[in-house]
């Protein structure tokens, strides 16, 4: 049975109807950051288990509880989250790391490098640029991954 997993970034505080819609039914929901307050997590703790990373933009004491990143294990699946990808402190190849999951673009984003696959869901919070609202998701069959991005009709 695949295992479902939803991946939104950057929410900065605004968690959209339409981003709640597109979440609902995962096992899992990974936040990669720039969350903005905490009643975002808790209304995402409300549809499935959440994993989230502190994004640069998230202050507080609340916040201050959110690890720079974190690795979530998926049976023998290995995913490791940070929010600015830049700052990725290893090379996720070596401790068999094989998906990393970042945001702070706000640029939706699915790569393959080194059998590793890059995702960055964009952004669901106040629209930058003309850049999409999107949140993504990965669905897991035993080792098979699979990645695609969701882009929401706001």
């Amino acid at each position: 049975m695949p295992y479902r997993i939803g991946i939104i970034s950057d929410t900065h505080g605004l968690l959209r109807p339409e981003a709640l819609a597109a979440l609902k039914g995962c096992q899992r929901i990974i936040h990669a950051g720039d969350i903005g307050k905490q009643e975002v997590l808790q209304r995402l703790n409300e549809l499935a288990p959440v994993t989230a990373v502190r994004g640069n933009n998230d202050k507080g004491a609340w916040a201050d509880e959110l690890p720079i990143s974190a690795r979530v294990m998926v049976g023998q699946l290995s995913i490791y989250v940070i929010h600015d990808l830049a700052e990725l402190p290893i090379d996720p190849v070596a401790p068999g790391i094989r998906v990393v999951i970042s945001g702070h673009s706000h640029k939706p984003s699915i790569q393959e490098r080194d059998g590793v696959l890059y995702l960055n869901p964009g952004s669901t919070g106040p629209r930058r640029f003309k850049l999409p609202v999107a949140v993504a998701e990965l669905i897991i069959r035993d080792t098979a991954i699979e990645a695609r991005i969701v882009e929401l009709a706001v």
